[in-house]
């Protein structure tokens, strides 16, 4: 069946990533049909073909970062991490502001240092609606970054 147990986009993502690999054929002179498109997708993420894919994907909805058990995955303190939302609340307070408890897949080391390492596995966090904290590091990076 499939290669990997990485989670699927949703069916309007991946119909927008053949529409955007036709344009792409198309711009280089080799045009391509919708159909076509469709069953060279399903082949990058390990599937026969179109309809096998379309059936493992189903018609759920869009990914959501803001929902409990979300997989996710961005850069903490500059370091890369895989992860998974423990909690999410929005703020009435500071509206387009989501305070969030990620549990890391594997530790993060906090420290730069080359002689001393901390490590952290779940962190809480305040992002703004394009997953990044308004806190910056010294060089001017935010300390989490979620990426879509």
């Amino acid at each position: 069946m499939r290669p990997t147990s990485t989670p699927l986009p949703s069916l309007d993502a991946l119909k927008d990533q053949a529409k955007r690999l036709r344009a792409r054929f198309a711009a280089d002179g080799e045009a391509i049909s919708h159909s076509r498109a469709l069953e060279l997708i399903a082949a990058q993420y390990g599937f026969r073909d179109w309809n096998t894919l379309h059936a493992a994907t189903g018609n759920r909805p869009p990914f959501n970062p803001w929902m409990l058990g979300s997989r996710v995955r961005g850069h903490y303190l500059g370091q890369p991490f895989d992860a998974t939302v423990l909690g999410v609340q929005a703020l009435t307070s500071q509206p387009g502001l989501y305070r969030m408890t990620l549990h890391f897949d594997e530790p993060v080391d906090v420290v730069t240092f080359d002689s001393f390492s901390a490590f952290r596995q779940r962190v809480n966090c305040t992002v703004d609606e394009t997953g990044r904290t308004a806190a910056k590091t010294s060089d001017g990076r935010p300390h989490l970054e979620l990426e879509w």
